[in-house]
């Protein structure tokens, strides 16, 4: 009898586990559906839906990804459907608004260009997985491309709402916006993941204020705020290196001279 209830015990936790293995995968699922829509949504030239599908298959991600750390239940399985999502939702989808918004008209060049962005895409994440267990936690190597989809879908909130770029502008406008994101993808420039992040002890008052701030402005002006967070975690990056290799030719100059000054002193 004892026995026969071990064995009950420990099928109920097995199913437990199964149910609670299964979270991540409802949310990459959730990822891909928006992904797909968001595709329905660009072949019957409703871009603004396709974009705020984009936005909301982000937040599947997001899900995916904390829900699998908290449950312990990360596997070569998840990360791999969690990897083809990403390229519906991230790459295809926001590769075919980018052509349709604004590069249609670009004939074959547009199309090639918007290639450009969904295989760029794609080598961007095949690098993640196959680096992921050897990388920084803290650190992305590039623009993932989860980021370039939300700089690409909260511009054209942006425009709809905000700017109403004009025809001749728009397509040379988003062709090097295009062409960069692609390039940030597979780029070896280092981004925050915000994966670790850890706060200064007595100062969970002030990250607090600081994020109840940040929400009100994306509340308030969700059209403008969107875009600006995006854009400036995408230039992020590139702004960070070059502010350390500045940082490192200064220091380099200042120890020279350094070194320089005794001897000049010593000759005279």
């Amino acid at each position: 009898m004892k026995t026969t209830g071990f064995r009950g015990a420990f099928a109920r936790v097995g199913r437990r586990r199964r149910a609670v293995n299964l979270i991540p995968n409802l949310f990459t699922t959730g990822n891909l559906c928006c992904g797909v829509f968001a595709i329905l949504a660009v072949f019957n030239a409703n871009y603004l839906a396709a974009a705020i599908a984009i936005l909301v298959a982000m937040v599947f991600d997001v899900l995916d990804g904390k829900s699998a750390r908290l449950t312990n239940s990360t596997s070569q399985f998840g990360l791999e459907y969690d990897s083809l999502a990403d390229v519906v939702s991230f790459g295809v989808a926001p590769g075919l608004l980018i052509y349709s918004w604004a590069l249609s008209g670009q004939g074959m060049f547009g199309a090639a260009v918007m290639f450009a962005y969904v295989a760029l895409g794609a080598v961007r994440l095949a690098r993640f997985n196959s680096t992921v267990a050897s990388t920084d936690s803290k650190y992305f190597t590039g623009l993932a491309i989860p980021a370039a989809a939300g700089v690409v879908a909260s511009l054209v909130i942006f425009d709809h709402h905000i700017v109403r770029m004009g025809a001749e502008v728009k397509p040379l406008l988003i062709l090097i916006i295009t062409l960069t994101l692609a390039f940030l993808m597979v780029s070896t420039i280092k981004y925050r993941s915000f994966k670790d992040l850890k706060f200064r002890g007595g100062r969970h008052f002030n990250y607090l204020v600081w994020v109840i701030l940040g929400l009100m402005l994306v509340m308030a002006w969700p059209q403008v705020m969107l875009f600006v967070i995006f854009a400036a975690y995408a230039v992020s990056g590139p702004i960070e290196r070059g502010l350390g290799l500045l940082t490192k030719m200064f220091g380099k100059r200042g120890s020279q001279a350094k070194t320089e000054l005794p001897l000049l002193n010593g000759k005279e």
